[in-house]
């Protein structure tokens, strides 16, 4: 077995012009993840790999600042913004010094506006597609499809994510992992925050109880995406599973974004291909915000891989029935129906209604609790 600090040169061999991608995941802020890159780092460094640090943030904590020490940083760009000069990861800075790996710390970050790329991932992948190895760090709550998951666990909505698609197609992820009270006394000793957002952090993010649960969404998350792997693996040639087909039901109800996130997981975990479908009434146009709020799902949708159908019909449910008969889906995921009481009772819900038209199908339907 080799030691994880040298990990085997095939790791990093060009098999092809594409980098190879290397993500140090954790449960949360102080686990160790940037730490743990820059000491492998150091490793390859001896060994004789061209290092470069693309990005690093190390948010005053010293341990990470002296072990970034012997390594070379490639400056960073700098934007002006009225009159604040703000800086960026300089990528194609990086492209044109070449190296054979490059440090990115923080994956989900989002680039400051007038940036040639949205987010950091995006740079990452143009780093990767000029042939150039990349480790990078990201956060288990920062996950497209954990976000709901985080938010319920934690009660904070993390604004900064990436698609899940990139650990699937990670050359490898790391777990680096640290018990809830170890992470608490690293807290305490002020060696994540600074000291004034010591308590306040105590008693919310880093509650025992809500580390105790990322702790294990994070170690089940990438036991799942080894696992797919390795299934993709055994099946030669054979990319999805034939059998299975998710269909997820989108509607103007913001609870549309949840309903696409769990059925973006129900797909990965059955390999399967994931379609998406909003139907359009003909006798109203959708509102500015109602258009904006597809569009979102849309782009959502496509992040997971997914096909995103727009069709218009009268008959909702109709609609959703011929579309699922149509691309042979065997998974429906719907929200709880919106309508109000007595609508329910003089139409019957909507839920009861779909139910009656793809009950010979033999499709199991995924009715997902949401806020209204």
């Amino acid at each position: 077995m080799h030691n994880p600090l040298h990990p085997p040169a095939t790791l990093y061999s060009s098999t092809s012009h594409r980098g190879k991608h290397k993500i140090f995941i954790g449960m949360a802020p102080g686990v160790g993840k940037t730490y743990k890159m820059l000491e492998e780092a150091h490793s390859l460094k001896q060994d004789g790999m061209d290092v470069v640090i693309g990005i690093l943030e190390t948010h005053g904590r010293r341990g990470t600042t002296e072990k970034a020490v012997g390594l070379e940083i490639v400056p960073r760009q700098k934007i002006v913004q009225d009159t604040i000069t703000l800086e960026e990861m300089d990528t194609e800075a990086i492209l044109a010094r070449s190296p054979q790996l490059v440090l990115v710390d923080e994956l989900a970050h989002t680039n400051i506006p007038g940036s040639a790329r949205e987010k950091r991932y995006q740079d990452v992948e143009v780093i990767l597609a000029a042939g150039i190895d990349v480790h990078s760090t990201v956060n288990i709550q920062h996950i497209e499809s954990l976000n709901d998951t985080v938010a319920r666990i934690t009660g904070v909505v993390v604004r900064e994510r990436i698609p899940d698609r990139l650990l699937e197609e990670a050359d490898a992820v790391i777990v680096i992992d640290v018990t809830p009270e170890t992470l608490q006394e690293r807290l305490q000793e002020g060696k994540i925050y600074a000291p004034e957002k010591i308590q306040q952090s105590l008693e919310n993010f880093f509650q025992r109880r809500n580390l105790i649960s990322l702790r294990e969404l994070a170690l089940r998350e990438v036991a799942d995406t080894v696992e797919g792997e390795a299934n993709n693996t055994i099946i030669t040639g054979q990319v999805c599973n034939i059998h299975e087909r998710v269909l997820v039901c989108i509607s103007t109800y913001p609870n549309s974004m949840q309903l696409l996130r769990r059925g973006g997981r129900i797909a990965g975990y059955m390999n399967a291909p994931l379609v998406a479908v909003f139907v359009a009434s003909p006798d109203r146009f959708l509102t500015k915000g109602e258009s904006l709020h597809v569009e979102t799902c849309d782009r959502l949708c496509q992040e997971f891989g997914g096909e995103f159908l727009r069709v218009n019909s009268p008959n909702v449910a109709e609609a959703i029935a011929q579309v699922a008969s149509d691309r042979h889906a065997t998974q429906i995921v719907i929200g709880e129906s919106q309508q109000s009481g007595w609508k329910r009772l003089i139409k019957g819900s909507f839920t009861q209604r779909l139910m009656k038209l793809i009950h010979k199908q033999n499709i199991d339907l995924h009715i997902i609790a949401t806020e209204k």
